[in-house]
């Protein structure tokens, strides 16, 4: 039985990288015999030029029916100045709330082979390995009410509701803590619980939820100080766990203590395993086009695909190990370039890491 891949390109950069990972996939289709079936659709910048809807109706159908998604990156200035509605971004949002994709996973892992790209010191970052966990589809990017009002004197005042449910932080705590066990066995729970009530039951609930798992060493920090102890200490975690906003901003910060965000995967699953996979990066605008975009974390955010949707475990690592490959052989784009690296364009990384499997 065919497996359907649905691939989204999105804008700026998007088109080019994941037309590498798609060659990437499908040499690895029949390496493996994996029975995969691809088709594409349109989302963000690239389907409001086309039929003025940033998340079309049929790509909405395809991503439905689709065992996973791949997606490249989306929006631009191009459309910074249309109303919030018909943003690009809010065709990316409508597909994290439609499909239920609620767990976020955002590996940060540290190549040894690129150790001198982080802006840290190598003793500090040498063997990072971490993984962020964040939930996807509640608090405050899609708590009600939320708007822009005027008030009595005129003044206008712009709010947002910033809410969970205890069944929304039940499920995504269970993601992180079985996260844990397959990793080091050590989960930070990142909350505001000195401030925000909505955190204070955030806390309460993973600390019930560790009885289920006593396996995993539970602990709590303020999201200022785990911004701090990301950069000061940041060996010191294994999985975190966090609400949508302190997600999405902790984990570019993760990210970036790998020298390069260009490198970094992320997986968003909903509760049947089915996930989008992307990667951390945005649609950089300024390079796209130019073959300077960096196409290794949309081909790891491919290796992704294979392990927690379609459960290729051995697929999923021999991609792995062809990035490794083609690293050690000193190849770079602009994003990771060195001394002592050989630059490539976005193309012939694809190429080589092809050439490597």
């Amino acid at each position: 039985m065919s497996r359907n891949i649905l691939l989204l390109p999105g804008d700026g950069i998007g088109p080019e990288i994941v037309a590498e990972a798609e060659k990437v996939l499908h040499a690895i289709n029949n390496k493996f015999d994996l029975n995969l079936g691809f088709e594409s659709a349109l989302v963000g910048g690239a389907a409001l030029d086309a039929v003025d809807n940033p998340l079309p109706e049929d790509t909405l159908d395809k991503a439905r029916k689709a065992d996973a998604i791949l997606l490249g990156a989306v929006g631009g200035p191009k459309w910074d100045g249309l109303p919030m509605e018909k943003r690009p971004e809010k065709g990316l949002l409508g597909l994290r709330s439609n499909l239920e994709l609620f767990a976020n996973l955002r590996p940060a892992i540290l190549y040894p082979q690129l150790a001198s790209a982080s802006s840290l010191k190598p003793e500090v970052v040498s063997g990072l390995d971490i993984m962020i966990v964040r939930e996807l589809t509640g608090g405050i990017y899609f708590g009600q009410p939320r708007g822009v009002r005027e008030l009595e004197n005129g003044e206008r005042e712009g709010y947002n509701t910033y809410v969970y449910k205890e069944s929304e932080i039940r499920r995504i705590g269970r993601v992180a803590f079985e996260a844990a066990q397959q990793r080091g066995k050590k989960l930070c729970s990142v909350d505001k619980a000195n401030v925000l009530e909505v955190t204070v039951l955030w806390r309460e609930i993973m600390n019930d939820l560790q009885s289920e798992y006593p396996d995993v060493e539970l602990s709590h920090m303020y999201v200022d100080n785990a911004a701090m102890q990301l950069v000061r200490a940041p060996k010191q975690f294994d999985v975190i766990v966090t609400g949508n906003m302190f997600g999405d901003i902790l984990s570019d910060e993760a990210a970036m203590l790998t020298g390069s965000i260009g490198m970094l995967p992320s997986a968003s699953l909903n509760s049947e395993k089915q996930g989008m996979y992307e990667p951390c990066h945005g649609s950089a605008p300024d390079i796209a086009g130019k073959g300077m975009a960096n196409p290794l974390a949309t081909i790891i955010s491919a290796a992704m695909m294979l392990r927690y949707s379609l459960g290729e475990e051995q697929a999923a690592a021999a991609i792995e190990a062809a990035v490794n490959k083609v690293l050690d052989q000193g190849l770079r784009t602009a994003d990771i370039m060195s001394e002592e690296g050989t630059r490539v364009s976005t193309h012939e990384m694809g190429d080589a890491v092809l050439a490597a499997l």
